[in-house]
Parts: structure tokens; C-alpha cells; sequence
């Protein structure tokens, strides 16, 4: 009975973690983020091309999005892959890494010398909130993404404070809500990290409607009581990071 408890009890807290795992999402999302050396990013980029989604595609991964930062200094490729479950992706990646077509291509585009200096990658649910996660064209976008790092025990009031309110309102005013995600148990930023994509016409028309957003009698009333139930900010000093996204020409989400 003692182990039954414990158990019930662990399954309670994983489920009320960080609000992910909605009903209506329950595949596995991959962030991930490649460097590329000076001067070799065009070449990354004919390599996913032409064949690194397909072969993805072959594997079972779903394809949701390739963007490159709309100042990208650090020469990044951003994308988004996803996966029914954990044990798919475990699957997927080492089917991928066995294939001999992808051998051979990684041969070809390395005959001059790597093309990726540096990996990184975050494995994350969608929270209970996001929208359903359409991978569509509509093109003429620019994309934002936006990652929150909660003060120590209050990732639970910021996901509170959107899923009641941040989100309507950043509709209200025009801004495209894509996608919400926590990262999952184990992975850095489980307990204190949000992750969401938003859309906009342009830079300048995200600019104008966050303006109009921060001043919504609305959201600064949400925001007051959001902080007064915390006892404080919801978010650590600087630690709101935002990132203007170009689709790349092959990505699916546009």
C-alpha cells in the first residue's frame, strides 16, 4: 500500500509539474540548435535540403520547423523535430545515425571539413495551453521565439498567468500564439522553464503589438495579481530572451 501511495503521489506531482502533456498534444518535441563553422552555413543548409529532412521523414521524425535567427552572428540553424514518444525518438535517431545514405551524405558535405561546430538540444512537452501545433505555409511571417526562466518556485504561476490570460491577450492584439513547451523531466530547465513560439506579420508589427499589449489595462491587472499571489516577479532578472526567427526555404512551419 506504502509503494502504491508513493507511486500515485509521484505520478500527481509529474503530472502537475510544469503543466505539460496536455490532452490534446502528448508527442515528444525536440529543439535543436546547430553552429555552424564561418562561411558553411549555406552548405548546412543544402544538406538539410536536399536530403537530411527526407531522410528524417524515413525515420519516422515529423519535420515542424527550420529558421535561421534573423541576426544570426553565431551562424545557428534552428529547428523543431517531433516524436510520438521518447522511446520513438530513441528509435528514429538510431535508425538515422545507421542509414548508409545518410553516411554517404555526410561524407560528401564533409569532404572540405565539418559543417556543424556545435550541437545543442532540449527535449520538451507542450504545456496544457498551447494551441494545437499546426505545421503550416502561410509565408510572409516572421517568427519569435521566447524563453522564460521562472524565479525558484513559480513556473507553476507563469504557466497560471498564460494559460488564463497572456494568451488571449497576445491574440487580442495580434499576436500569433504557434506553440508553448516545458521542457520535460531531466532536462535542464524542467523546473523553471517556459519555451514559446509566437508569429507576426514583421519585426515592426511585433513591435507594436507588444506596445499595445504592455498597455492593456487587461494584462497589467493580470500581471499585478499574477505577482501578488507569488509574492514577487514570476521571472528572474533577465531572464526573458527573445529570438526573431526567418523561416529557412524548405522549413514545413512558414
Amino acid at each position: 500500500m506504502l509503494t502504491r501511495s508513493l507511486l500515485s503521489s509521484a505520478l500527481i506531482m509529474l503530472a502537475c509539474s510544469a503543466a505539460v502533456a496536455s490532452e490534446g498534444d502528448v508527442r515528444l518535441y525536440e529543439l535543436r540548435v546547430y553552429y555552424s563553422p564561418e562561411g558553411r552555413l549555406n552548405d548546412l543548409h543544402a544538406r538539410f535540403r536536399d536530403h537530411t529532412i527526407k531522410l528524417f521523414e524515413k525515420h519516422g521524425m515529423t519535420n515542424v520547423g527550420y529558421f535561421v535567427p534573423v541576426e544570426n552572428s553565431a551562424n545557428k540553424l534552428v529547428y523543431v523535430l517531433s516524436y510520438p514518444n521518447a522511446e520513438a525518438r530513441e528509435k528514429s535517431w538510431k535508425a538515422f545515425m545507421a542509414d548508409p545514405d545518410w553516411a554517404e551524405v555526410r561524407k560528401k558535405t564533409e569532404a572540405n571539413g565539418p559543417i556543424v561546430s556545435k550541437v545543442e538540444s532540449l527535449l520538451m512537452a507542450a504545456t496544457d495551453y498551447s494551441p494545437p501545433i499546426a505545421v503550416e505555409a502561410k509565408g510572409h511571417r516572421v517568427f519569435e521565439m521566447r524563453t522564460y526562466t521562472a524565479t525558484p518556485g513559480n513556473l507553476n504561476h507563469l504557466h497560471a498567468r498564460f494559460r488564463d490570460h497572456t494568451v488571449k491577450l497576445f491574440a487580442k492584439h495580434g499576436i500569433a500564439n504557434i506553440a508553448y513547451w516545458s521542457p520535460i523531466s531531466g532536462q535542464l530547465g524542467a523546473d523553471n522553464t517556459l519555451v514559446y513560439v509566437l508569429a507576426h506579420a514583421s519585426a515592426d508589427a511585433a513591435k507594436a503589438s507588444f506596445d499595445a499589449f504592455r498597455k492593456d489595462p487587461d494584462w497589467i491587472a493580470a500581471r499585478k495579481a499574477s505577482e501578488e499571489k507569488a509574492g514577487g516577479s514570476l521571472t528572474t532578472e533577465g531572464g526573458v530572451k527573445s529570438e526573431f526567427l526567418a523561416p529557412t526555404d524548405y522549413s514545413p512551419l512558414q
